[in-house]
């Protein structure tokens, strides 16, 4: 159960554009004390949207999807919600981590251009440290151990060894950090891709 109450729902502005993800148990917290809506994804009345009640309404009659079973309720898992009052598109950056360099770097050696598993993989100064060098996300990128230690302290031009890709500050997104395989892009599309379809629709 812990597993599905951390999946990732995605959060709405009331103007129905995507402003970040939470988890499933953030979602139904949100929803529970009124601040949110559950958008459903499905069946006939497609893009209607959930108060805590209707939802468990929903939930009822519904068949499809994953559900989280409690002594006396099976609640369905929500997969989008629309927050009532926000229309704010937050102005947010991207943490500096270990995961966040990986995952703009595509789990890709900078170097070698060989992709790994994270165990694998090295965070690398492209301007060593002992020469001036700071923990940025444009002076840092990701590398597989054999580059790492070939590399050492030195300089790019003393190395010979290149980033394939100027490191940049990664712009933020909704679902930035989170894998594709993840994604639950069936009935996301519409919000995540402009050009998958528009959607005229009001909180």
């Amino acid at each position: 159960m812990d597993n599905v109450l951390d999946q990732p729902v995605l959060v709405l502005n009331r103007y129905w554009q995507p402003v970040q993800t939470c988890s499933v148990r953030r979602a139904l917290h949100l929803l529970c004390v009124g601040h949110a809506r559950v958008v459903q994804t499905d069946g006939e009345n497609k893009f209607q949207t959930h108060d805590f009640g209707s939802w468990m309404d929903y939930s009822k009659a519904s068949d499809e999807g994953e559900f989280i079973h409690t002594v006396r309720l099976a609640v369905r898992v929500p997969n989008i919600l629309v927050l009532g009052l926000y229309d704010k598109i937050p102005r947010l950056e991207v943490k500096f981590t270990r995961r966040n360099v990986f995952l703009r770097d595509q789990f890709t050696c900078q170097y070698c251009a060989k992709s790994l598993p994270e165990p694998q993989l090295n965070l690398d100064h492209v301007i060593p440290r002992q020469k001036g060098g700071r923990t940025t996300w444009e002076n840092i990128v990701t590398s597989c151990v054999r580059c790492n230690t070939r590399k050492a302290n030195k300089l790019p031009q003393e190395a010979d060894m290149h980033p394939l890709h100027k490191p940049v500050a990664p712009r933020w997104k909704p679902l930035f950090g989170i894998r594709e395989n993840g994604l639950p892009a069936a009935s996301w599309a519409r919000f995540i891709d402009p050009d998958s379809g528009a959607i005229r629709l009001s909180a």
